[in-house]
């Protein structure tokens, strides 16, 4: 039987409650400081992780694969990734531990999509970092930076932390290849989430902005989206479901027609007869007695 994230142990990020959630472990062969629930067992949790080797060698294993890790070395571990880190003899590593949003700058900003190209693509599950390239080498000098910031905290700590965080996620981003079919992927996921949105709030008063915050964009992205998915805008497309609606009622019911112009979010039987003629050619009563009629 095939396993499923849910049968393994959600790790919960131990500073998930502070207002500044990054969690830093220091791990020194088979003890952890601080003790993570997590440790030595089969694990996943929501945040981001990445690691880097002091000393020695670990193993990353996932449930496809394992990746081999040295000195010097570094590895990605996606979020919702159920991964086990073990060991190869005497080793020392730190695994840094902490939420996309650090990497997003604010909520639903035009960023975040260079975040979700990686993190909303299942595939992508663990990249290692083993410094044959000048951007490997540049990614494992802030992971060693991140490492020695740990044992000389200013008072601009959290600061340099998130300078650092986002200059790692800007070289991993410009420099690995996504397949163009993930990143449609993400797009498709988003405009499931709108179309969703949509079929359940129609009637409602919707706005370009619920519509975006239903999947965590920007009215950008959400415009976007409809662009390039269905060569249309949101507004657009709410209309046109709106009028189905309406036109399914009119052939299936025999409710009062200002009954059905309300029921399917317009507020105005004028402007619903003038979208409903323009889309069947007809006006409601008119779609209604031929409709009956057939």
């Amino acid at each position: 039987m095939e396993s499923k994230k849910e049968d393994y142990i959600n790790s919960v990020n131990l500073n998930i409650d502070t207002d500044f959630p990054y969690l830093v472990l220091d791990v020194i062969n088979d003890k952890s400081y601080p003790r993570n629930p997590g440790f030595q067992v089969m694990h996943w949790h929501e945040d981001l992780q990445f690691i880097y080797v002091l000393s020695g060698a670990i193993e990353v294993k996932t449930l496809d694969n394992a990746f081999q890790i040295a000195a010097g070395q570094g590895v990605f571990i996606n979020k919702n990734v159920v991964h086990f880190v073990k060991r190869a003899g005497e080793c020392h590593y730190n695994s840094f531990i902490f939420p996309a949003h650090f990497l997003e700058f604010s909520f639903n900003s035009p960023a975040k999509a260079f975040v979700d190209s990686v993190t909303e693509i299942e595939q992508f599950q663990v990249f290692p970092f083993t410094g044959r390239t000048d951007w490997g080498e540049k990614a494992l000098s802030i992971l060693r930076q991140l490492s020695e910031l740990e044992k000389n905290k200013t008072e601009f700590y959290i600061y340099e932390v998130l300078v650092l965080l986002v200059s790692l996620w800007l070289a991993i981003r410009k420099n690995i290849t996504l397949p163009p079919e993930q990143q449609e992927n993400i797009m498709n996921i988003r405009m499931q989430k709108f179309l969703r949105y949509i079929e359940k709030h129609y009637p409602e008063d919707l706005t370009l902005e619920d519509l975006a915050a239903s999947a965590n964009v920007s009215k950008t992205e959400c415009l976007r989206c409809f662009k390039v998915s269905l060569q249309t805008t949101p507004y657009k497309y709410l209309v046109e479901y709106r009028l189905s609606k309406a036109a399914l009622l009119l052939k299936k019911t025999d409710e009062p027609i200002g009954n059905i112009v309300s029921s399917v979010g317009f507020h105005q039987l004028s402007h619903f007869g003038k979208c409903f003629k323009e889309k069947t050619g007809y006006s409601p009563r008119e779609y209604r007695n031929i409709e009956k009629s057939v």
